[in-house]
């Protein structure tokens, strides 16, 4: 049982939590579950809501669109991610011992400081028909460059971006780790005769592996999410980018407010359930795929 100062000490605990629980009760958890209720219904955005069940789970799952919008999304995850932890490892053990690193380093990170829809547009002014990158393959002696914003080519420009984009924000993720290694680890290695593989097996990846499933756990979370970047620097044709392009966000969004006929946004709730049940199953496995004894150093 605990003591009355023990007691007290609990009451001044919720007395902290409970502005952040209130919050986040009122900002995530009602509109989660709003969001999973309208998406068992038919509703226009107005009047009266239509209970129609899995109804609109199965309109998406005859729905090629939806299909479409979901392998997009597990391309930018798995494809994106993949070239971006690989960069920014590269980035990270050039730096580690690197002049001037943290100049460099201020550099790749500078497109995170901008909004995402500037870096959109600037992306877009670079793969233009006249833009930067076709005039530089001009001069390199290609008669015809690429037209990088076509409708099959767009998507796989919106993945480089996105590399541009993410790299300079992991690396210094992955260089804070690197930097909470004593470097005497290092030297007592080298001393040993170990080589620089040896040295990543035993010293780097062990005492960085917590490092490594944080990153990956944002960079899960983040890019099934990704929204602006995409309308911003696609939708530069029209009012939504191709349909090529889309992502579940965008699907979940053009359901909602593409203003093509009546909006539905019981099949754009369904959508956005889909993406936060994503969101948790992979953040589950990765986390239990991830889990080791915490190395204390």
């Amino acid at each position: 049982m605990d003591t009355p100062i023990q007691q007290e000490q609990k009451k001044i605990y919720w007395w902290f939590i409970a502005p952040a629980v209130i919050l986040y009760t009122i900002f995530f958890v009602v509109p989660a579950l709003g969001t999973l209720w309208i998406s068992f219904n038919k509703w226009p955005g107005a009047g009266e809501m239509q209970w129609v069940g899995i109804r609109n789970y199965r309109i998406m799952y005859y729905d090629s669109v939806f299909w479409l919008s979901f392998v997009n999304t597990l391309k930018i995850l798995f494809i994106v991610g993949g070239a971006t932890f690989l960069i920014s490892f590269g980035l990270m053990m050039v730096l580690r011992d690197m002049m001037g690193r943290s100049f460099v380093r201020s550099v790749i990170f500078f497109p995170n400081i901008l909004s995402g829809v500037v870096i959109a547009i600037l992306w877009g002014f670079l793969f233009q028909a006249d833009g930067l990158v076709n005039q530089f393959l001009s001069l390199a002696g290609m008669e015809n460059p690429p037209k990088w914003l076509n409708e099959n080519m767009m998507i796989n420009v919106v993945m480089v971006g996105l590399v541009w984009i993410s790299t300079g924000f992991y690396t210094t993720i992955l260089m804070a780790g690197a930097d909470r290694i004593p470097k005497h680890l290092y030297e007592d290695c080298a001393l040993a005769g170990a080589g620089t593989f040896q040295k990543f097996r035993y010293v780097t990846l062990p005492l960085m592996w917590e490092v490594f499933g944080i990153a990956a756990v944002l960079w899960t979370i983040s890019s099934i999410k990704i929204f602006e970047f995409i309308l911003a620097f696609a939708g530069a044709v029209g009012f939504l980018p191709p349909v090529k392009t889309w992502n579940l966000a965008l699907y979940s969004y053009a359901e909602a407010f593409s203003g093509e006929g009546t909006p539905r946004y019981g099949t754009a709730s369904a959508s956005a359930v889909i993406m936060l049940l994503l969101v948790v199953v992979l953040v589950l496995l990765l986390r239990r795929a991830m889990r080791r004894d915490t190395l204390q150093f």
